[in-house]
C-alpha cells in the first residue's frame, strides 16, 4: 500500500468531504428514483443527470476512502528544516513569497500550497533557513533564498 502524505488540515478536509458526500448521497438516490418512475428512460434528461450525480458521488467517495486509508499525516518537527506542513518564506528577484509545503493531493496554487513533489517543493524539502535553492524552469534558472521556516 502506498503512503500518501497529508498535512493535518488536509486530512481533516478529506474526512469532512467524505462526511458531506455520505449525507448528500441519499437525496441523490431519491432524485434518481423519482426520475426513474417518470417512465421512458431513453429520453429522460432528469434520469440521466441524476444517475450521473450518483455515479460521481460514489466515485468520489471511493477515492476519498482510499486516500484516507492510505494517508499519513505529517506534523513538522521543529522549524530548522523544510518539511511537509511548513510555511516557507523565500525571496526571489528581491520579491518575498511564501509557500505552504503540502502533500500532492492538497496542492492549490491560488493558496500558495505546493506539493512536496513539485519542482520547487522538492528542492525546498530538507533545506534550512538561509539556504539558496536553484530551480530550472522552462523560462530559465530561478534562484530562491529561504528567509524563514514556520
Amino acid at each position: 500500500m502506498n503512503i500518501i502524505p497529508f498535512t493535518k488540515q488536509g486530512f481533516e478536509d478529506l474526512k469532512k468531504e467524505l462526511k458531506n458526500l455520505i449525507q448528500k448521497r441519499p437525496e441523490a438516490v431519491k432524485t434518481l428514483s423519482r426520475a426513474r418512475d417518470m417512465g421512458d428512460l431513453s429520453e429522460n434528461g432528469l434520469y440521466k443527470a441524476a444517475k450521473q450525480e450518483v455515479v460521481d458521488i460514489d466515485r468520489r467517495m471511493r477515492n476519498l476512502k482510499y486516500l484516507i486509508k492510505s494517508a499519513k499525516v505529517f506534523i513538522p518537527t521543529g522549524n530548522d528544516m523544510v518539511q511537509i506542513g511548513h510555511k516557507v518564506i523565500v525571496v526571489i528577484n528581491e520579491t518575498q513569497k511564501e509557500f505552504f509545503i503540502v502533500g500532492e493531493y492538497e496542492t492549490n496554487p491560488t493558496e500558495s500550497k505546493i506539493s512536496n513533489k513539485s519542482p520547487l517543493g522538492f528542492a525546498l524539502m530538507g533545506r534550512r533557513r538561509g539556504d539558496d535553492v536553484d530551480i530550472q524552469t522552462p523560462n530559465g534558472l530561478l534562484f530562491y533564498r529561504i528567509l524563514s521556516i514556520e
